[in-house]
């Protein structure tokens, strides 16, 4: 899958392959619809051995392109577990074919691109009206009477970091994941240098059709809107300008690969990903303002699952093609933090995803209206302000420009989420994303289709999560394996929740099974009450993964709940990944 930054130049607004829509304004960095195959993401059972030995899976993408008549290797062995697998655009329908009717393969994905998503003091301050103005602004500075975000390390998972003065002394050492030395630039693979080389490309580079593109600076952009150096006379001020910003680089030239995405967020957690020395300081919210087409893959859920069972909040853009965000990824993953963009005088900016996988909105700007050409610039001063750099291919002088997007509104949410997880480092991942949706405001103006809660307050939510008790959640992210014909039980032992469970107690489910028709999942109480969840629907479908509201409200919350699972059936086996209560 290939993914593009959801923002653009001046009117920056970096999307996934359909950010092309002619509604949305990225003249840059756009998602090719043709872009080549060139990988395969394999995920191998549990129980074959290929999941855990590297010889094995060499050997059998080896023999998988013989059967197809062609040539496929293994290459590496990404953190998830999954392996990446190397072939021609010509071999990849007929290999894939090969790993679908294996048995012990649970997934074959292509390794498709994403794509930056962005547009969008101190002497510019008065410029930022997203954070201030009482209409449509996020309502920041009442914030930081309690919290600045200091403690709090961000990761921004893009394309990479070009030196600014406004930035730096916020700046922590990341990592350059971007495996193709040629759309990387630097010479090499990955290496522990995130600087921002440059995604600009030649026409007709990034497949057919694609269009010449000026670098965008995109990561930089993305984070100054989360911490850029603030009260140091200069620029702009950043959302949790005591926070640090760790550089993990994916995008390059014609964006990035899901492969070296998924890694980025497994090490940005502080998961292990082979061959990639440990994160020194892990983060504790990542932002991802990138995307492509289609609905969530394993490869990305599994990945974000992961990092948020280490306790990491994941932020990401909704998507800049005026579509339902369902059709995009990450932006549809489950435990995410999805926003959409909305303008200065809040309504939905006009190239925002939208629809139910929206959790919130945050303000993205408008440069232009939707119906100027695309890449002209005529209100810059409805976009978002932030750092960037003025070469078009390598890196030039410092500057500050707006940009719109959905890329500029994730990292409005990461800045809040980092303010958060500052003033109270007990918090969750599920209990931030709580918090921010429960103290949303309305917008003031209209969404069509669905924008989530509303507009992020950072005042509101910061004030809900120190002021009094967080609303308690408890999770069991051990694995209890399913085996055919066979009932398992995963405990979590509630305490010091006083009375009874609420009429809407949330139980998020995540488990992995090559067929979920085979399953009744019940949610059993201290008292033995059972409340079924899933009874054996969904087929062939894989994995179940999805949060459940229960009326709990006769059940006193103190206990033992347990989440049982019953397999019916005989051919297919999985786990209970993780699973959670929220009161």
């Amino acid at each position: 899958m290939s993914v593009t930054l959801l923002a653009g130049s001046a009117t920056a607004s970096v999307a996934v392959t359909a950010v092309n829509d002619p509604a949305s304004t990225l003249p840059a960095a756009a998602a090719p619809a043709s872009a080549p195959v060139e990988n395969l993401i394999v995920g191998y059972k549990s129980s074959a051995t290929e999941a855990s030995s590297n010889t094995a899976a060499a050997d059998d993408a080896a023999a998988k392109g013989k059967k197809a008549g062609k040539k496929a290797t293994f290459d590496r062995r990404l953190g998830t577990g999954a392996a990446l697998v190397d072939v021609t655009p010509a071999a990849a329908a007929d290999v894939m074919a090969q790993f679908r009717a294996d048995p012990d393969v649970a997934y074959v994905e292509p390794d498709s691109r994403a794509y930056a998503l962005a547009t969008p003091n101190d002497t510019e301050y008065a410029k930022q009206w997203d954070l201030f103005e009482p209409t449509a602004g996020m309502n920041v500075p009442a914030a930081w009477d309690k919290t600045t975000g200091s403690g709090v390390t961000v990761a921004v998972i893009d394309t990479g970091y070009v030196a600014h003065s406004d930035l730096a002394p916020n700046i922590v050492a990341g990592y350059d994941f971007i495996s193709d030395s040629t759309a990387a630039r630097d010479g090499n693979g990955r290496d522990n240098n995130a600087a921002d080389q440059g995604d600009w490309s030649a026409a007709g580079e990034c497949g057919t059709g694609s269009k010449a593109s000026d670098s965008s600076w995109h990561g930089t952009h993305v984070a100054g809107t989360i911490a850029a150096a603030t009260n140091n006379a200069k620029g702009v001020a950043g959302i949790a300008y005591n926070s640090k910003i760790q550089p993990v680089r994916v995008l390059g030239k014609c964006g990035g690969a899901t492969s070296d995405i998924v890694d980025a967020i497994t090490w940005a957690s502080g998961g292990s990903v082979p061959g990639v020395p440990a994160n020194a300081t892990p983060a504790k919210v990542i932002n991802m303002s990138l995307g492509g087409s289609g609905a969530c893959t394993a490869t990305y859920q599994n990945a974000i699952n992961a990092a948020v069972a280490r306790g990491t909040t994941v932020v990401v853009a909704a998507g800049n093609s005026n579509a339902d965000a369902a059709g995009f990824s990450p932006a549809s993953c489950s435990n995410t933090v999805t926003v959409a963009a909305s303008n200065r005088t809040g309504d939905r900016s006009f190239y925002s995803n939208y629809g139910t996988k929206v959790d919130i909105a945050a303000p993205g700007g408008e440069t232009r209206r939707a119906t100027d050409t695309p890449g002209t610039v005529t209100t810059p001063e409805n976009g978002i302000l932030s750092t960037l750099n003025g070469g078009t291919t390598t890196p030039g002088a410092e500057i500050y420009k707006p940009y719109q997007g959905t890329s500029m509104a994730a990292p409005h949410v990461a800045g809040l989420a980092a303010l958060m997880k500052s003033a109270n480092s007990a918090l969750t991942p599920a209990q931030i994303e709580s918090a921010i949706k429960t103290n949303a405001r309305p917008l003031a103006g209209t969404c069509t289709g669905g924008c989530g809660a509303g507009l992020a307050d950072a005042a509101a939510t910061v004030n809900a999560v120190t002021s009094g008790p967080v609303t308690p959640s408890f999770e069991n992210t051990a694995d209890f394996a399913i085996g055919d014909n066979t009932t398992v039980e995963s405990p979590i032992t509630v305490s010091g929740v006083t009375g009874n469970a609420p009429a809407t107690l949330k139980v998020g489910v995540n488990i992995l099974h090559t067929y979920i028709g085979d399953l009744k999942v019940d949610l059993v109480a201290p008292d033995g009450s059972v409340y079924t969840l899933h009874n054996r629907a969904g087929g062939s479908a894989d994995n179940i993964n999805q949060e459940y509201t229960v009326n709990a409200s006769t059940e006193v919350a103190n206990g033992t709940w347990k989440l049982r699972v019953n397999d019916n059936a005989g051919g297919d086996i999985g786990k209970i990944d993780s699973w959670s209560l929220g009161f």
